[in-house]
């Protein structure tokens, strides 16, 4: 078992080495920001802390529908199916697009969404700036996640983290630029952060664009040898398993851009240090979602090619790997809580508060790894219609009403908010792990059953 296990392991970390630099790389961009409108202040921070929550509520909705592309092309190329590879990722551009018009409506919306909910009137402007400018970038952040989730599902991962690292050099020149003000150019605040992000973005796709189209290791798949028009039975065939997934991811997502909306009521103060505490636990997280897609893919591959056992296997190392790199993770927190707020910010009140929501970033962190590796083992089987309920269980009838009542109505403020967190992850892992024991012992008896059946003398002629 060990040995496996250590297979396993090895072709996780393979596939997700590349996949860790590009998640750090991404949630850099996301931490240059917050430092960058830390610097110019805590109005421009709190906006781009209640602007970033309201943007990847939205976000968060294409990247779910989009991440059906991995588990699908990772059937295709593990049965090898070359064309159908080829084909579920034109379509997917397609479907990224269509993807574009509904989220840049919703993401126009923001300031009404903002003063529905009560966010500080200092901070609404600013991240109403931020929101808007945000809206330029959609559609090619979109197209590019399809390109990328092509590569990822046939397990070549490094153009992703070359790509990745483009991006983060454009968005610090640009925060340099347009948010600090440097070589003369005037501070834009929030809207610089913002104009940094969208610049990011269209340099990713155009690099990632390039690469496929030129390097000889994806002629086979004739990625772009044909035009094709938008096919409705593919389009439903991602859909029927990309809409549950971004059910789960908004569901989880979601809690917390509601909950980055709730510190808004709060002040100023309270939202800059939800920000920093909410930054620094996304970077840890980006190391266990990169296993989380690495599982998927390794999964893929092996029920693919028609062995269920050791894509059994295959799913619960990977499992154990975000649980055990979190618990590390938590213990760092513990050990430097005080420390990290002070590479956000220079204002000791929000420094304070930073320091203590940190040590309720270390109480989620195992859970929050344990469910992220059985989201991604589960879509390695192509499982996400019960996962999507047991998401909105888990963060909507649980974390959310203890978020509020606590945070809000009973007045105990961040604190509580983040409680109520805590209690959803906790049953989102539970669930999905029992999930996985049952849908991956299903797979593997029934194709013991199937195996059995042909492997029956045939009975005597009538």
């Amino acid at each position: 078992m060990q040995a496996r296990f250590r297979r396993d392991a090895t072709a996780i970390l393979r596939l997700g080495t590349p996949l860790i630099v590009n998640n750090l790389v991404m949630a850099g961009m996301w931490v240059t920001n917050t430092m960058a409108a830390g610097r110019v202040g805590s109005e421009p921070l709190a906006g781009v802390a209640v602007g970033a929550s309201y943007y990847q509520f939205f976000w968060l909705m294409g990247l779910g529908v989009l991440m059906s592309l991995p588990p699908l092309v990772a059937h295709a190329y593990g049965a090898g199916r070359d064309e159908e590879v080829g084909h579920r990722f034109r379509q997917g551009l397609w479907l990224s697009q269509f993807l574009a018009v509904p989220l840049l409506l919703a993401l126009l919306a923001v300031r009404p969404v903002l003063q529905w909910f009560g966010v500080d009137e200092r901070t609404v402007p600013h991240a109403v700036v931020y929101v808007h400018t945000l809206c330029l970038g959609m559609p090619a952040m979109l197209a590019y996640l399809a390109h990328r989730y092509m590569t990822e599902g046939v397990g070549w991962t490094r153009p992703i983290m070359f790509t990745a690292a483009v991006g983060l050099a454009v968005n610090v020149v640009g925060n340099l630029l347009f948010t600090l003000g440097h070589l003369g150019v005037p501070s834009l605040g929030a809207q610089g952060c913002a104009l940094a992000t969208v610049l990011a973005q269209w340099s990713m796709l155009a690099v990632m664009h390039l690469y496929q189209r030129r390097h000889r290791i994806y002629r086979r798949f004739g990625l772009f040898s044909r035009f094709e028009r938008p096919s409705p039975a593919t389009l439903r065939s991602i859909l029927a398993l990309g809409l549950p997934i971004g059910g789960s991811v908004i569901s989880e997502g979601g809690l917390f851009s509601v909950a980055g909306m709730l510190m808004g009521t709060l002040g100023t103060e309270i939202v800059a240090a939800h920000q920093i505490a909410l930054t620094w636990g996304a970077v840890m997280f980006m190391v266990p979602l990169a296993f989380h897609s690495a599982t998927t893919v390794h999964v893929g591959h092996k029920v693919g090619a028609g062995n269920a056992a050791a894509g059994r296997f295959a799913g619960w190392s990977g499992i154990v790997m975000c649980g055990i790199f979190m618990a590390a993770s938590a213990l760092v927190i513990v050990a430097a809580n005080e420390r990290i707020p002070a590479l956000f910010t220079t204002d000791r009140d929000v420094r304070a508060l930073a320091a203590g929501l940190l040590l309720f970033v270390a109480l989620f962190h195992v859970p929050d790894g344990v469910q992220v590796g059985a989201a991604g083992a589960l879509r390695g089987f192509k499982d996400a219609h019960v996962p999507m309920a047991f998401n909105f269980v888990s963060y909507w009838m649980i974390g959310f009403p203890v978020a509020w009542w606590l945070g809000i109505r009973e007045g105990h403020g961040p604190r509580g908010i983040w409680v109520g967190l805590i209690l959803g992850l906790f049953a989102c892992a539970v669930l999905l792990s029992l999930r996985y024991r049952q849908v991956s012992n299903r797979a593997v008896s029934t194709v013991a059953t199937s195996g059995a059946a042909q492997a029956a003398p045939a009975g005597p002629a009538i």
